[in-house]
């Protein structure tokens, strides 16, 4: 299947609606029928301030960022960004081109990458 991958950075600690933003995203593209979303904590990064953070026992909470990505279609995309546009919320995204699709060990034939008919 030809779709995208939409991802979302987002501050740990940062709130939306008294919930965690990363939480907030997984349950609202829940709710809109999209098939999965995953959040990943990251290890060490920089920003736009290009100030490195890294992930120590002493860290303060709130200073890394979550990673939330979907693979998702043209139209899911689009609404997922509408919704986060109309509630005001600030978070960076990439939305990246993608070939998607699940590989059955017991097919007959393994999934190819070539474009389709």
């Amino acid at each position: 299947m030809q779709g995208s991958l939409l991802r979302f950075y987002v501050h740990e600690s940062q709130r939306c609606h008294g919930r965690l933003v990363w939480e907030w995203l997984l349950e609202q593209a829940n709710q809109m029928g999209i098939r999965g979303g995953s959040a990943f904590r990251a290890m060490a990064g920089f920003g736009r301030h290009h100030q490195l953070h890294e992930a120590h026992f002493v860290e303060l909470a709130g200073t890394l960022t979550i990673e939330v990505e979907f693979i998702v279609t043209a139209d899911e995309a689009q609404r997922l960004i509408d919704l986060i546009h109309r509630e005001k919320i600030r978070v960076f995204f990439a939305h990246v081109p993608a070939h998607f699709g699940v590989i059955n060990p017991d097919a007959q034939d393994p999934p190819s990458l070539a474009p389709g008919p």
